[in-house]
């Protein structure tokens, strides 16, 4: 490389660093090379580099949203067997996966027993809508619950509640395995925030609709909940036998034969 080549490159590399174009600066040398070796035009040389810093920058968006979405673990449909648990409806699951409920600020309600795969779906659900462009947000009903009470508390309760308004969806997790106590009127009232306003709420839970109360303790402000939830909701029920248990089953299983081969073969 000669003086002038290794000038540009540096002039080059300070204007993309000054504007912020990461994906250029990391690529155009390989793409100016196979300009010159195939006879790229400059048109279409140009076209490269943009497409080249538009794919970097989409792949940062995705990952900084990622990391926002604050998922305990990264779920996909593609790992689900809908075959353990043939009652939960595949088509329907497919269905919202297409986001379309977000944009018509829709909610989604998974209920049933623990273990049979309503948290797995409603984060590969949250993972597609986040490729799909939107903004995510997981969290366990019992710790927004705590978390509302402590701003309350602190006297930032309001502007805590706008910091949600950016996202697209919600998921709500495990609502009914714990009581909220003091924090369920202020979970009604996050909820009534979001209704058909600010985004959509996907909501776990292990509890039939007639038991709620148990978790907010009040049966007029459960009803008022339920009715904001339901209204133009999508709600699947998940039935079966938890895949938890049937994993540890498997494994005790597997371990068993195990030991009974040690225990036959010949020292």
């Amino acid at each position: 490389m000669n003086r002038d080549t290794k000038a540009l490159e540096g002039l080059v590399d300070l204007h993309c660093k000054e504007l912020k174009l990461s994906g250029l600066r990391s690529g155009y040398r390989e793409l100016a090379r196979e300009a010159l070796d195939k006879g790229i035009t400059p048109i279409q040389f140009l076209l490269s580099c943009l497409e080249l810093e538009y794919t970097v920058r989409q792949q940062n968006r995705l990952g900084n949203h990622m990391k926002a979405a604050k998922f305990p673990v990264v779920k996909t449909l593609d790992a689900f067997d809908f075959m353990v648990i043939p009652n939960v409806p595949k088509a329907k699951i497919l269905q919202l996966a297409d986001g379309d409920f977000i944009r018509q600020r829709e909610n989604v309600i998974f209920l049933g027993p623990s273990g049979t795969g309503k948290t797995h779906c409603g984060i590969a659900l949250g993972v597609a809508a986040l490729e799909a462009g939107y903004r995510v947000r997981f969290i366990r009903a019992v710790t927004l619950a705590q978390e509302l009470l402590l701003a309350q508390q602190e006297v930032r309760l309001n502007r805590y509640m706008k910091s949600w308004h950016k996202f697209d969806l919600v998921i709500l997790d495990e609502l009914g395995y714990l009581g909220l106590g003091p924090g369920g009127p202020l979970l009604f009232q996050f909820v009534t925030e979001r209704y058909e306003t600010t985004g959509s709420i996907l909501l776990t839970t292990n509890l039939e609709f007639s038991r709620w109360e148990e978790v907010f303790g009040d049966v007029a402000l459960t009803t008022a909940l339920l009715d904001r939830l339901t209204h133009r909701s999508h709600i699947v029920a998940f039935q079966g036998e938890s895949y938890r248990f049937r994993e540890s089953r498997q494994r005790q299983k597997e371990n068993l034969v195990t030991s009974t081969i040690k225990a036959i073969e010949p020292e």
